[in-house]
């Protein structure tokens, strides 16, 4: 698979998120927050800073899900990532 121009393909990461307190927030808690964690998969032929394998942090409200090969993945644009871990 190979994005073209600045199309990222990700794979989004479910994480647990705890608070300082120590509670673990559900499923529908942190669907709520605005970023969505995930592993890149195929950065796009445009795309010069973010590169396979990195894990990032992205505005969820941008990305789609599409379905390749029966397997879903998210489609990003490299404007919407705001963090990528290093």
């Amino acid at each position: 698979m190979k994005p073209i121009g600045k199309n990222i393909v990700v794979k989004t990461i479910d994480e647990d998120i705890v608070t300082e307190s120590g509670l673990v927030l559900s499923g529908e808690d942190t669907n709520q927050l605005r970023y969505r964690k995930a592993l890149v998969v195929a950065p796009g032929t445009d795309v010069s800073v973010i590169s396979a394998e990195d894990i990032i942090y992205y505005d969820k409200a941008h990305g789609y899900t599409m379905l390749i090969k029966d397997v879903p993945y998210t489609i990003i644009q490299e404007r919407d990532v705001v963090v990528v871990l290093t």
